[in-house]
């Protein structure tokens, strides 16, 4: 078995780490002897989805969000498509704030994806600092950091999870990220999976399946230091 990775726009979106996200993914297949293979799409680039069991989209500044706008909305129909067919992505702050209709920033308005029914805008003071979730996804609490100062309404989408510790999508709602089919944007950085490993094998799993058919399975790894790592964060926001 072998699962392709398309990270989308590295060179503009490239913030906080969260490039690790990609060496999670790697190294819970390499230890399970799965292949991968990452292909790094750069500004103006051709993207095949159809070659794609993973996308990795992630966060950047408003400068850098609204350059990526560009590309973005040149593959907007094909990016949609691989979503709706239950394509596995995941986005991270200004990838995920792209995916809505738009981020309103402090001077000018970014239009969006459209994919998801989600909006953003600009509000001081920005939201940072240590956050931790509960959600279905995951038996142990989500764990990350936030620094935005976006304020994201979700509408009727699922959230990935409730807030126990932070800010979130708003600082109102108390809630977290968003889910749709085998898509999860969220704001937390860190980067997110190498602290929680049930969500990488999560999306692991949707991408195994889709291409391989429901009946695999992942077998279980010794999580000890992921869970060292999760209880961490957890301790130091109490």
């Amino acid at each position: 078995m072998k699962l392709t990775i398309g990270h989308l726009y590295p060179d503009l979106l490239n913030l906080y780490g969260d490039r690790g996200n990609i060496q999670c993914f790697r190294k819970r297949l390499k230890w399970r002897g799965i292949e991968s293979e990452v292909i790094p799409y750069l500004s103006g680039d051709t993207i095949d989805f159809n070659n794609l069991d993973i996308v990795f989209l992630g966060g950047g500044s408003d400068r850098e969000q609204e350059l990526v706008c560009k590309y973005l909305m040149e593959i907007r129909e094909d990016f949609s498509a691989y979503i709706e067919d239950n394509g596995v992505v995941l986005a991270v702050c200004g990838g995920y704030q792209l995916l809505g209709k738009y981020y309103q920033t402090d001077s000018k308005k970014i239009e969006g994806l459209s994919i998801l029914n989600i909006i953003s805008e600009w509000e001081e003071p920005r939201l940072i600092g240590d956050i931790i979730l509960d959600s279905s996804l995951s038996s142990k609490p989500i764990v990350g950091f936030e620094n935005h100062a976006g304020r994201t309404d979700i509408g009727n989408h699922t959230p990935l999870g409730k807030v126990t510790r932070g800010h979130g999508n708003n600082g109102i709602s108390g809630y977290e990220g968003v889910i749709y089919k085998n898509l999860i944007g969220t704001y937390l950085h860190g980067p997110l999976l190498p602290k929680n490993p049930e969500i990488c094998d999560y999306l692991l799993s949707c991408a195994l399946k889709r291409k391989y058919g429901e009946d695999v399975t992942l077998e279980n790894l010794d999580d000890t230091l992921e869970h060292m790592a999760n209880q961490t964060i957890a301790d130091r926001t109490e």
